[in-house]
C-alpha cells in the first residue's frame, strides 16, 4: 500500500461474497478485448456479477492503465489499473502474430460476450469482427465503444479529456465562462462503460428470447451528449446554451457550495418547502416570505442577493454542524468532503464504502442485490495470470 493509505476499517469488507452466492451473470463469458477505462470499466461491473472475463492483453506491456503510476497498490500494480480490473483473468496475446489471433478467435467463438475500443475496422481486419464471429456463433453478442462513432470520427483518438472539451461538458464545469476545466475523473468514460454495459445486458436478454445475439456499439461522444440531461434539453428546447457555473444550477436557487465558518457547505434547496426549512435552521425566516425569494423562479433571478444573505447566516457555525442541523428537517445539505472524508462518511452511513480482496483495496460496487449480490473473488490480476 502506498505511504499514508487509509488501513482496512470501518467500512472495509475483506473478500465480501467471494464465491459464496451465485451471481446474477454466473455463466456468461466475456472475451474482453477493451483497453484503458470505458470498456474495463464496464466489464469489471460485470465480473463483480459472476461472469467469466478473460482480458486480452498485449505481450509485455498488456493494458495502458498497467503503466499509468505512481501511486501503486500493495501488490505492486498501478492503483489506476486496479480501479477497473478486479475479478478477470488476464491472458496475452500479440494480434500482430497469426497464431496469437487464431487463439484469440478460439476464445471469441466460445464466448457469450465480446467488449472491443479498438479504431474501427481493426477487429474486422484481424477476422474478429462481429459478422466473422456470428456467422459461427450467431448467439455471441459483440459490444464495441468508439470515441466518435463509426463515421466519420472513426479516426480520431478517443480520450476523455478530449471528448469532456469537444461533447461541451467542460463548456459548464469551471467556475464561469474563460474558466472551464474538465471533471477530476475521467466521467465521460465511466458513463459509457454504463451504456455499454447496459446495452449488453439488453442483447443478452433478447438473446434468451430469441436465442439470436447481436451487434452493439456506442461511442464516448454520444454517451457525454446524453449525459448533459437537462442542460441538453435546455439547448434542443429552448436555444439555451449553458456555460460553466461553477457550482451554481441554471434552474435553482439556492443549489450551490456556500461559505460557514469553517468549510464549504452544499445546500440543495430543490422547492419552496425545502428553502423555507432551511431558512429557519439559519435563523432568518422571514427570507421565505421576501419578496424577491418567494419562489424558486425569483430565487433564481435574485441568486446574488440572495447568496449575500445566506452567506451572512452560514458564517455563525461551521458546516459540520449546519449540516447536523439541516438533516434533522430533511434539508439536503454536506460538507465539502476530499477523498479520504468521503469514505469514512460513507462507511459512516453503513454503506461499507472499501472491500478488500488478498489484501488489496477496492471500492465496492455500488448495486446490491436480495438473491445474487456482486463478489469480490481476485484482485486485478498479473498479465497473464
Amino acid at each position: 500500500m502506498t505511504s499514508g493509505a487509509p488501513e482496512a476499517g470501518a467500512g472495509a469488507v475483506k473478500g465480501a461474497g467471494a464465491g459464496s452466492e451465485a451471481g446474477a451473470l454466473d455463466g456468461i463469458v466475456v472475451a474482453d478485448f477493451s483497453r484503458v477505462l470505458a470498456g474495463p470499466y464496464a466489464t469489471m461491473m460485470m465480473a463483480d456479477l459472476g461472469a467469466e472475463v478473460i482480458k486480452v492483453e498485449r505481450p509485455g506491456v498488456g493494458d495502458d492503465t498497467r503503466a499509468w503510476g505512481p501511486p501503486y497498490g500493495p501488490d505492486g500494480q498501478a492503483t489506476y489499473f486496479a480501479s477497473v480490473n478486479r475479478n478477470k483473468k488476464s491472458v496475452s496475446l500479440d494480434l500482430r502474430n497469426p497464431d496469437d489471433v487464431a487463439r484469440a478467435r478460439e476464445l471469441a467463438l466460445r464466448a457469450d460476450v465480446v467488449i472491443e475500443n479498438f479504431r474501427p475496422g481493426t477487429m474486422d481486419r484481424l477476422g474478429l469482427g462481429y459478422e466473422e464471429l456470428s456467422k459461427e456463433n450467431p448467439r455471441i453478442v459483440y459490444a464495441s465503444l468508439s470515441g466518435f462513432g463509426e463515421g466519420k470520427g472513426a479516426r480520431l483518438g478517443g480520450y476523455d479529456l478530449v471528448v469532456q472539451a469537444t461533447g461541451g461538458l467542460m463548456s459548464i464545469t469551471g467556475q464561469g465562462p474563460g474558466e472551464e476545466v474538465k471533471v477530476g475523473v475521467a466521467v465521460v468514460d465511466v458513463l459509457t462503460g454504463l451504456h455499454l454495459a447496459f446495452g449488453v445486458l439488453a442483447a443478452l436478454r433478447h438473446r434468451d428470447a430469441t436465442g439470436a445475439g447481436q451487434r452493439v456499439h456506442t461511442d464516448l461522444l454520444s454517451c457525454s451528449l446524453s449525459s448533459l440531461v437537462n442542460q441538453a434539453s435546455a439547448f434542443l428546447g429552448a436555444g439555451k446554451v449553458a456555460s460553466a457555473m461553477g457550482n451554481r444550477h441554471p434552474s435553482i436557487s439556492p443549489y450551490e457550495v456556500y461559505p460557514t465558518a469553517d468549510r464549504k457547505l452544499a445546500v440543495a434547496g430543490g422547492n419552496d418547502s425545502l428553502f423555507a426549512r432551511f431558512v429557519t435552521v439559519l435563523g432568518v425566516p422571514t427570507l421565505a416570505d421576501d419578496p424577491r425569494f418567494v419562489t424558486n423562479p425569483l430565487r433564481v433571478e435574485n441568486r446574488e442577493e440572495l447568496r449575500v444573505l445566506l452567506e451572512q447566516a452560514l458564517a455563525a457555525k461551521g458546516a459540520d454542524e449546519w449540516f447536523a442541523e439541516l438533516a434533522e428537517v430533511g434539508v439536503p445539505a454536506g460538507p465539502v468532503n476530499n477523498i479520504e472524508e468521503a469514505f469514512e462518511f460513507a462507511a459512516s452511513l453503513g454503506l461499507e464504502p472499501r472491500v478488500e480482496i488478498d489484501g488489496v483495496p477496492s471500492v465496492r460496487n455500488p448495486l446490491t442485490f436480495s438473491e445474487t449480490p456482486a463478489t469480490y473473488r481476485t484482485p486485478p490480476p498479473k498479465q497473464g495470470e
